[in-house]
Order: C-alpha cells, then sequence, then structure tokens
C-alpha cells in the first residue's frame, strides 16, 4: 500500500471477492476538508482492512479500519500519530470515532441525547489539526473478521492474546505508512484503556516502538487490587456527583457548587468511610449511625438503607434507589440520564437508559457514513457489539506492565479523563488507579487526571467534547520534546 497521502481519491488496492466476505488487504482513500478551531484543515479518509497473520504468514483474520491524515503536510517525522481503540471488549471504534476525535461526530445535542435525522456532521473539535488518527476495531467488532475458522479463538479473546496480535497489526500498519518517526500515543477508553496499557509495553518490548503518550479514557482498573473495604467505597464520590446532578442532596450541600463539594467527599472516603468499612462487624455503634449519617447526607441513600447494608452501598442499588420516590432509575454509564421500569421495586434497573440512548444513535450514524460517504461497500453487519466470549481476564497485569512502560521511556507521558457521573469506571476509582499505578511516587509528573461534568463518554456533552478534545491537544504537544532532546534520567 503505497502512502495515503500519495494515492489518488476513489483508488482501491484489491476488489473484494463477495460483498458477503471480508476484505482481507484492502483499502480505499478519499478527500476532504474541514474547519477546527476555526483553521482549514485538509485532509484524507482511508478506509481498508489490514490482516492478521499467524506464524506460517497466513492470514487469519483481517481488521477494519479508518484512518485520518492531514494532508498539507510535507514532514511526518514531526506529526503526531494517534492509534485509537475502544473497549468492550468487543465493542468496535465507532464511540470515540464519530463521538470524540475524528473529523466528524454524531447528530446529538448539547446534553448528548440523540437527535433524528441520525448522521454526522463536521467535529470543530477534532485532533486532526494536530495529529493523524487511526481508529482501528480488533477482531469481530465492526466489519473486522477471523479469516480462518481453524485457528482458536484463544488467540484473539484475552487481555494478553489482544495485546499480543494488535502489537503486532500496529507494527505492519506503521510500516506501511511509513510512520516510524512520528511521535506516538495510544488512546483507549474504557476496556480499551486495558488494551492500551498493556499495549504500550508490548510494542516497547516486543517491537522496539516508544510512545510519547497514553491517553486512558473512562480507565478500567489495569488489575490494580482493591478488593475489600477500597473497592466499596470508591464509589462515594461518584453518588455525590449525581445525586448532585438529580438535585437529590440536603440544601447545604445542593447549593454548593460541585468542584466545592467532591475534594470533601473524596477526603472522607480515604480517611474515614474505607477505615470504617476495615473494621467490619467490630465498628463501634456510633462510629456506625456516624458513618451512615454521612453516606447519607453525600449519597442521598436514606440513612437505614445504608445501615442494612452493613454500611455499604452498590452501585445497582444506587442507580435503582436514587430516584425511586419518582419513579425512575439513573443511567450506569452516564447518570445523567433517566429510565423507567416496569416495576418500582427491586433492587437493580431493567436497563441502562444511557447505553440504550446511545446505541439509539451511533450505529444508524457510522452506518451511513461508512457506506455512503466514505465508500466501503460491504453487506456485512457492523458489529457495534461482537461476539468475542468468552474472554480470558486471567493475569491482567496491564497497569504495571504501563508503569514498566514509563520507567522504561523516560519520554513516556500518561493521562486520564474521567467523566464525573460515570457509574460504570467511577471517577474517584480511576484517581486511585492513578496514585497507585507507581508504588514509588517517582512517575507523578509524568501522570495527570482530567474530569469533566459528564459520564463514561464524557465528549457527549458538547461543553466536555471542547475541553477533552483540547487538553488531549495539549497533551501531545507538552509531550514531544525538543528537537535532540536525549531519553535519559
Amino acid at each position: 500500500m503505497g502512502h495515503p497521502s500519495q494515492l489518488l481519491a476513489q483508488q482501491e488496492t484489491e476488489e473484494p471477492i463477495s460483498l458477503r466476505s471480508s476484505k482481507v488487504d484492502w483499502s480505499k482513500t478519499t478527500e476532504h476538508e474541514t474547519r477546527i478551531k476555526g483553521q482549514r484543515v485538509p485532509y484524507t479518509t482511508t478506509v481498508g482492512n489490514q490482516p492478521v497473520w499467524n506464524e506460517d504468514g497466513k492470514p487469519i483474520a483481517s481488521l477494519f479500519y479508518t484512518y485520518y491524515e492531514r494532508s498539507d503536510v510535507d514532514d511526518h517525522s514531526r506529526r503526531p500519530l494517534v492509534i485509537s481503540f475502544n473497549g468492550g471488549p468487543g465493542s468496535a471504534s465507532v464511540w470515540m470515532h464519530i463521538g470524540y476525535t475524528g473529523p466528524k461526530m454524531l447528530n446529538i445535542d448539547e446534553e448528548g441525547f440523540p437527535l433524528q435525522p441520525y448522521g454526522v456532521k463536521d467535529n470543530p473539535h477534532s485532533i486532526l489539526d494536530v495529529a493523524d488518527i487511526v481508529f482501528v476495531n480488533p477482531v469481530n467488532v465492526a466489519f473486522s473478521r477471523i479469516l480462518d475458522e481453524e485457528t482458536k479463538r484463544e488467540t484473539f479473546f484475552g487481555v494478553n492474546a489482544d495485546v499480543e496480535y494488535l502489537a503486532d497489526w500496529i507494527d505492519t500498519f506503521v510500516s506501511r505508512q511509513n510512520r516510524w518517526p512520528s511521535p506516538k500515543y495510544l488512546i483507549g477508553e474504557s476496556y480499551g484503556t486495558t488494551r492500551v496499557s498493556g499495549l504500550a509495553n508490548r510494542l516497547q518490548s516486543s517491537h522496539w516502538m516508544y510512545l510519547n503518550g497514553v491517553i486512558l479514557v473512562s480507565p478500567t482498573g489495569l488489575g490494580i487490587d482493591r478488593e475489600g473495604p477500597v473497592e466499596d467505597a470508591l464509589p462515594l464520590p461518584y453518588f455525590t456527583a449525581t445525586a448532585w446532578y438529580h438535585e437529590a442532596l440536603d440544601n447545604s450541600f445542593q447549593q454548593q457548587d460541585l468542584d466545592d463539594i467532591l475534594p470533601e467527599v473524596e477526603a472522607f472516603t480515604i480517611n474515614e468511610y474505607i477505615p470504617a468499612l476495615a473494621k467490619g462487624g467490630f465498628i463501634e455503634e456510633a462510629e456506625k449511625q456516624r458513618i451512615a449519617e454521612q453516606v447519607s447526607e453525600y449519597s442521598g441513600i436514606d440513612k437505614q438503607a445504608i445501615l442494612d447494608r452493613n454500611l455499604r452501598i452498590s452501585t445497582s442499588f444506587f442507580w435503582k434507589e436514587l430516584l425511586r420516590d419518582e419513579g425512575l432509575t439513573v443511567g450506569r454509564l452516564d447518570s445523567r440520564y433517566r429510565g423507567v421500569d416496569r416495576e418500582n421495586g427491586g433492587e437493580r434497573y431493567d436497563f441502562d437508559p444511557a447505553l440504550s440512548a446511545w446505541n439509539h444513535a451511533f450505529t444508524p450514524a457510522i452506518n451511513h457514513y461508512l457506506r455512503s460517504e466514505l465508500g466501503y461497500e460491504t453487506d456485512l453487519q457492523y458489529w457495534t457489539f461482537g461476539p468475542v466470549h468468552p474472554w480470558d481476564r486471567t493475569r491482567n497485569n496491564t497497569g504495571e506492565e504501563l508503569r514498566e512502560a514509563m520507567a522504561q521511556n523516560p519520554f513516556l507521558q500518561v493521562m486520564i479523563q474521567s467523566g464525573y457521573y460515570d457509574g460504570g469506571t467511577n471517577y474517584f476509582d480511576a484517581k486511585y488507579t492513578m496514585w497507585n499505578l507507581d508504588p514509588s511516587g517517582k512517575l507523578t509528573d509524568r501522570l495527570s487526571f482530567k474530569g469533566y461534568r459528564s459520564g463514561h463518554m464524557m465528549y457527549l456533552r458538547a461543553e466536555d467534547l471542547e475541553s477533552s478534545n483540547e487538553d488531549i491537544r495539549t497533551f501531545i504537544e507538552a509531550s514531544i520534546p525538543e528537537e535532540d532532546l536525549p531519553a535519559k534520567y
């Protein structure tokens, strides 16, 4: 494959055998133009498939990707390349592709709720002005498929297997696009943060590809231990944020700004709540009552309900209970969203109203965009969520692998982005991950956290779409060292 900037618009490198079969090694490039932050940005878009090979050189899978490259750049040696993954596992790249960093964005309202007609529009906050972006779809999501039915599913479906084959795929992609000199970044959302944390180390140790940055959007636990009282306590600041949004707190807290309340709740969680839970059934009654009262004030949940649950509130109970008196539930992935259940009783909601709203908008839009605007012709179903189970979650040391990569690469920076209303991977859990990623404290100057007033996909809220992209832009620009600066401690 030639370099995309050298390809003619509409060029195809291989004709598919059948629209019902997977494209194996194929691409199509088209030319476009947009405005980002008021600046004209011409670019090419390449949709294509690149194989995964086995040790004998046989294609065993084909990964679908979309690659955006600014076309008025002559020297790519200083031009950053961002490699983007979503999570699941089993989730397509659609979410960040047309929701966050790409040059096109979903047609939604200012708060992220779906609108009709479905489709996309220009994204004036895309990071394409400062970096090229490739959105990668792992095996069995989007139009990516297994080609060799005899290949064991364990080759792809597991924490470490996922990292291994994707590192090989990235190596090939970077070589084909002649991007080895470029500053390189990985960005992952949700389970994608597990993926890119492992990839940072794998690329560095097995492919000698050294990164400038890793961006963790709504991160998972990355294999860092937090079972017991820590795990039970960490959601409390998220409960506070959600209750504040729905005006479910007492007036003394409700009248304060969220930025003023959360530090107080975070301090209580670390200094009082976790120690109290650690005492288990031997906690003194007076302290138990005091902790229950405080947790009630911070969460908007009745004190007796907290006592009945031994001072622990599960997230599933919180989503059902917070607005029960109004006959409503709140969302898991974005607790600003409200839902209605068949029955008002029970301990858990019937469905996540946030996810159902997002599916409402994203799937029609990405199908139309890829097929009608970018010319990807296929009769394959676009798998927004694909069949990747069972997934082997054992030996998840991705947090430690990211720390090792940072320790061995003085240029590598890490930024975490989280939404305050995310109940799937709550923001205070993400802070805990950052605090415990490097117990030595020697890497703290290269770890940063950004919080936003939205949920798991914080970029769906218009105000946060702008600020979160700007945070990425600033992160990229700050993490490119001066020319000829040595990588050393």
